[in-house]
């Protein structure tokens, strides 16, 4: 008897075809709060899952996989959270409303010098500036309108890039030092 994914929507079972797309299926929990939380994320009236009870790999993040052995598992505590809901079951999204979460949502820096209220050419303040309409960004990659948050978001990813250069760097060093420690022993 086939396998199918028990969330709502989700046709995916599994056979030769889905394995090759590279999806996988993992069972639910055996007992449990997580098993619960498993359960509520799927949002189904009435639903109780059974000792065969599958969700494909889907409705995980990719960071929720372990990949390092032969066998991809799913991390410890991981709790499925992509669904194709309709409507009814959406959950709302609160929308923000204060110049401090519109800050956070054009991702700029709450302690930064930037954020002080400074007149501009026109007398409105830059303050004023940022808790303005915002255009909206189809992509993540998109850049935000304001030109102060643009700023912050290159020196953020700057200050990013020297870290891991850093981060390169010291993991390099330690690979030579222990390539020249096992030659030292070796001798």
């Amino acid at each position: 008897m086939p396998d199918f994914c028990a969330a709502y929507g989700c046709s995916n079972r599994r056979c030769v075809e889905t394995r090759a797309r590279g999806i996988t299926f993992h069972l639910f929990p055996k007992t449990g709060e997580r098993r619960r939380k498993w359960e509520r994320a799927l949002r189904r009236k009435g639903f109780a899952a059974t000792g065969r009870t599958l969700l494909c790999s889907e409705h995980f993040r990719g960071e929720d996989f372990d990949r390092t052995g032969q066998t991809v598992r799913l991390k410890d505590g991981v709790v499925p959270s992509i669904f194709n809901f309709p409507a009814r079951l959406q959950r709302s999204v609160a929308t923000r409303t204060t110049a401090t979460s519109r800050r956070t949502e054009a991702n700029v820096p709450a302690s930064s010098s930037q954020d002080a209220p400074q007149p501009d050419a026109q007398g409105a303040t830059a303050q004023r500036a940022l808790s303005g309409t915002r255009q909206p960004t189809d992509h993540l990659y998109a850049l935000p309108a304001c030109p102060k948050a643009i700023k912050a978001k290159l020196e953020e990813a700057s200050a990013r890039v020297r870290k891991l250069q850093r981060e390169k760097n010291n993991a390099l060093r330690r690979e030579r030092r222990a390539k020249n420690n096992m030659q030292a022993q070796a001798m």
